[in-house]
């Protein structure tokens, strides 16, 4: 029983700590378009993406959770 909620809380880990690495990998790329000579538009797309992305890890990572605590996957 134990081992299933430590498997849990890796599979949690493993998503969040994707979603922190999109994240720094997007404000990188942020960072370089704010520098260059880059209209705000494309800064926008590449917030967009990273919410996207980031908020998408996360929602694995719950996801995967709850249905493996309710034991469907």
């Amino acid at each position: 029983m134990a081992n299933q909620y430590i498997q849990q809380f890796e599979t949690m880990g493993l998503y969040f700590g994707l979603a922190g690495i999109f994240f720094f990998i997007g404000m990188a790329i942020n960072d370089v378009l704010k520098k260059g000579d880059v209209p705000k538009f494309g800064r926008y797309v590449v917030w967009l993406v990273l919410f996207l992305g980031c908020s998408g890890f996360i929602a694995k990572g719950l996801i995967q959770v709850f249905w493996q605590g309710a034991g469907v996957g």
